[in-house]
Parts: structure tokens; C-alpha cells; sequence
């Protein structure tokens, strides 16, 4: 438990880290790198079409964060006929009382200390709980952070091929490109800086392709009308249409959403919660 606890504060502490060392390169290295371009325009340079896509991913990815955060699951054994939530947390910590004797669909989680409703899982990078309330914004946190990704990836790659004077054309040059530049660091021949965007380059495909791929399971799961602890625990789920179980979590409103970070406004959640 101790080693879980310290995972949930250095995991948001490494993303934290990870968004700013990207902001910084974007601003300061490659998208002033585009405006040398003398073939290009100045009103649709490369540069201002390329900054302007990455603050709108940027903005959304940590918008989307900050909501998970703010709007976490709240303590469910208040108010839902299990007793005062303090008396159930005390009851399932002592191991009197079983976690699946409340609700199906209820979880306690023993880092956040609270029973959460319809739970999916804990996250670490945001350091709370995922369930009904902050689902949508943590799929559009995943799926904007995939996209922030393989952007800086592309721009870091665009200033690699101009400052090493090589190519991409070919997909081994990427996979080639960690060891031999690992080789000419140490060599002398390769400045700091640029071995430090190498690195960032493979960091940008791991973490890209790492949200990316827990958005798809995701969205899977909520297709079925599933989260990953009924999976995990078996549990057997009414089965309903596909649109009801995406309109439960991403309520009416989806479009807007998707264009900037907002609450889950018009989801079935908040019009239950409002009964």
C-alpha cells in the first residue's frame, strides 16, 4: 500500500513534467524552427498552423485533466441507503463487511478512502478514481494526449531531419535512430540538446501510443455497458443498445465535449443526481 501511495503522487508529478518539457521544446525549439522556412507565407506559415493545432490539443488534454480531477467520484455509501460512509469504510476496512454487499456497481477504493459508483479503475497519473461522474473527460484526456503526442512526435522528427540533415522516408531510419545517435553523443559528435529531443521522441510514442490504446479499450468497454472492474470481477451486465450506454457517458451534448474541456453536462449521472 505504501509503494501505491507513492505511485499516486510521483505518477501525476511525472505527466506534470512531461507536459511542461513538451510546451517548452513546442514554443521555444521546433515551432520557431518552421519560421525559417523562406518558401512560406507568413499568415499560413507551417509554424502558425502547427502552434495553433498544438494549443488546441494542449489546452484540451490538461483542460480534460484538470476535470477528472475536479469532478472525481463522489463517496457513494452517503446518501445511498449503505449507512454513513465513514461507518462503511471503517466496516470494509475491519473486513466485516464485503465490497460487493452494497451495490454491484459500488467499489471502495482504499487509496482515495471513498466508495465510488459505477467504478472503472484507480488512475495514478491523475491520482484518483475513474467512475461515473469523470469518464468522459478521462476517455477526452487519453485521446487528446495521444494526439499532443504524435504531434510533438512529428514536429520533433521535422527538426531532427533538418538538424542532422537526414531522412524518415524510410521506417528503419526511426528505429536505427536511438542507437546511432547513442553512439555519436558519446562520440562528440552530437550536441546535447539534440540527443535530449531523440529521447523525447521515443517518450512521445510510448505515451502516445499508450493512451491511444487504453482510449480504445475504453471506449470498447462502454460500448458494452461495461467498466474494467465488472470485467475483472465478472460480473454479468444487462445487456442494452450501444447509443444508450455512449449517451450515458457522454451524455447529449458530446460534440461539445469533444471541441473543449467541459463537464459532463446532460449526462444520465447529473440528471439522476438532480432527481
Amino acid at each position: 500500500m505504501l509503494v501505491l501511495r507513492l505511485l499516486n503522487v510521483v505518477a501525476p508529478a511525472y505527466f506534470l513534467c512531461i507536459s511542461l518539457v513538451t510546451f517548452v521544446l513546442q514554443i521555444f525549439l521546433f515551432i520557431p524552427s518552421m519560421f525559417r522556412d523562406p518558401s512560406t507565407t507568413p499568415l499560413f506559415s507551417p509554424a502558425l498552423l502547427h502552434g495553433a493545432l498544438f494549443l488546441f490539443l494542449s489546452a484540451n488534454a490538461l483542460g480534460n485533466y484538470v476535470l477528472v480531477i475536479q469532478s472525481s467520484p463522489e463517496d457513494s455509501g452517503k446518501g445511498l441507503n449503505l449507512g454513513e460512509g465513514a461507518e462503511v469504510v471503517a466496516d470494509w476496512l475491519a473486513g466485516s463487511r464485503s465490497p460487493g454487499s452494497a451495490l454491484p456497481s459500488t467499489h471502495f477504493c482504499r487509496l482515495c478512502a471513498r466508495v465510488t459508483q459505477r467504478h472503472d479503475h484507480h488512475c495514478f497519473f491523475t491520482g484518483n478514481c475513474i467512475g461515473s461522474r469523470n469518464m468522459r473527460n478521462f476517455i477526452m484526456f487519453c485521446l487528446y494526449t495521444s494526439l499532443a503526442c504524435l504531434d510533438s512526435l512529428v514536429a520533433g522528427m521535422t527538426y531532427i531531419s533538418a538538424a542532422l540533415s537526414m531522412s524518415f522516408a524510410s521506417p528503419l531510419a526511426f528505429l536505427t535512430l536511438l542507437p546511432h545517435s547513442i553512439s555519436q553523443f558519446f562520440s562528440g559528435a552530437l550536441l546535447s540538446s539534440e540527443m535530449f529531443v531523440i529521447l523525447m521522441l521515443y517518450l512521445w510514442l510510448g505515451i502516445g501510443l499508450a493512451c491511444a490504446g487504453f482510449c480504445c479499450h475504453q471506449m470498447l468497454l462502454i460500448l458494452r455497458g461495461q467498466t474494467r472492474y465488472q470485467v475483472r470481477k465478472g460480473v454479468v451486465v444487462r445487456a442494452r443498445p450501444w447509443r444508450e450506454n455512449l449517451r450515458e457517458v457522454f451524455g447529449k451534448r458530446w460534440l461539445l465535449g469533444l471541441l473543449i474541456p467541459v463537464l459532463n453536462v446532460g449526462s444520465d449521472y447529473r440528471r439522476q443526481k438532480g432527481k
